[in-house]
């Protein structure tokens, strides 16, 4: 009862325009309320968003915000799309090309799909639309490459996902999400080389080796910090959260010292940015604990497990439901409140088939990534059409190739554990 109480109430106050995080929030405590003693309730909701920050996992969350930032407004986005152009301008309809390695490469450095479709594609939308790409599949694209960057590390939505399993190191997390990642991209790639053939599009621009060679350059420094950071934490050198201060010196170092695209007089607006942006994820973070520990209060993860079972034995079938019901999820509710709430229910029926918390970690991020490009609620889409002067709903026709892209490169992690597991193992992370 208090279950069917709690959806109602969410459902009705995100209808009418509450924001998510406050939708959790209240929806968690008015069901503590109606059908828990008063008394205990308020202090039960307080108590279980104060320890769903108690995490040391979680300092690495505002340190990556802030990076990205600096990344997004110190000039590395600009030469990282240099680089991609100097690399693959050239093709016929190599625009495209160009956007999903762009959108990759940030994603990988900062670790935001938002900031990837803000940054790369303010360039990259209208240089497509020069080359004779639509504006429709231009923001499409942008928004789906931009979803590489959640997959590749650092990303931030994988260091809530080493949270709320409670089981995975955030280092066997983030080198398991390269490979996945990288299928996207190049599947997205796949997809972008049939369609310039059959439009016909003419060759991009020519570069001479020195152009190359100096587009390269430029970008060292940028790509070095991938290195920089994985490499330390493969290494044992620091941890994700260590990683994260060392992210904003690299990045305040390259922006405001050797590119100077960015003076510290820009600093407090974007401290500000940063904190503002901490503060909604933190009280995301916060409220929806409160919510998931409700649901195992109420026993709904038995439940989950118990009719998942009760429709099928078979694990292939099972693990299908699973991302069919994530994919719905993803399309209404945002990533951060998803894992926590939906990690303590459907990891418990994923391990008792078999599969392990990390793989089941990246195919549910993988699953919410594809969330983030659908309407009605995927954010990337409304950046992407905004910076393409189009609507979400011109966008849904040239992203449903995308849909299919995606989904393909899903069933594989889903079903080919070493994609995942592969690479972790490989260097030690993972047993």
């Amino acid at each position: 009862m208090s279950f069917l109480l709690l959806v109602v109430l969410l459902a009705v106050l995100l209808v009418v325009g509450i924001p998510i995080a406050f939708a959790i929030g209240l929806a968690t405590l008015a069901t503590l309320l109606l059908t828990i003693d008063p008394g205990p309730a308020l202090t039960t909701m307080a108590q279980r968003m104060a320890g769903g920050l108690n995490s040391f996992a979680l300092l690495a969350i505002p340190l990556f915000i802030l990076s990205g930032n600096l990344m997004a407004q110190g000039g590395i986005a600009r030469r990282l799309i240099e680089f991609a152009r100097a690399l693959l301008g050239r093709l016929p309809g190599g625009l495209a090309f160009v956007n999903v390695v762009a959108c990759t490469l940030f994603g990988a450095i900062s670790g935001s799909a938002v900031a990837a479709t803000s940054a790369v594609g303010g360039v990259m939308i209208p240089a497509m639309r020069e080359e004779g790409h639509d504006a429709d599949f231009s923001a499409a694209l942008t928004a789906t490459a931009s979803t590489t960057g959640l997959l590749i590390p650092p990303s931030n939505i994988l260091i809530v996902y080493a949270v709320a399993s409670g089981s995975v190191s955030i280092a066997a997390l983030f080198v398991a999400g390269y490979i996945p990642g990288i299928m996207v991209a190049l599947g997205l790639m796949a997809l972008c080389a049939v369609r310039v053939r059959r439009a016909g599009l003419p060759g991009g621009q020519h570069y001479s080796p020195g152009q190359v060679l100096r587009a390269c350059l430029d970008a060292l420094p940028s790509l070095l910090l991938i290195l920089l950071i994985i490499g330390g934490i493969i290494g044992g050198i620091f941890t994700a959260t260590e990683a994260g201060a060392i992210a904003v010196l690299y990045a305040f170092f390259l922006a405001v010292i050797v590119y100077r695209e960015l003076s510290l007089k820009d600093l407090p607006g974007l401290l500000l940015k940063s904190a503002e942006t901490t503060s909604i994820v933190m009280f995301l973070i916060a409220t929806s604990t409160a919510m998931s520990w409700l649901l195992a209060y109420e026993n709904i993860p038995q439940a989950v497990s118990d009719g998942l079972m009760f429709i099928s034995d078979n694990p292939m079938v099972i693990l299908l439901l699973i991302n069919l019901t994530l994919l719905l999820i993803g399309a209404f509710l945002d990533m951060t409140p998803a894992v926590l709430i939906f990690t303590p229910i459907f990891l418990p029926v994923a391990e008792q088939l078999g599969m392990s918390p990390l793989h089941f970690g990246i195919m549910m991020v993988l699953n919410l990534c594809i969330g983030l490009c659908s309407p009605p609620v995927g954010s990337l889409l409304f950046v992407s059409s905004a910076i393409g002067q189009t609507t979400v709903g011109r966008i849904v026709r040239p992203l449903l190739p995308m849909y299919g892209v995606m989904f393909l490169v899903l069933l594989v992690v889903t079903y080919v554990p070493a994609t995942v597991e592969w690479l972790p193992r490989a260097f030690g992370l993972y047993d």
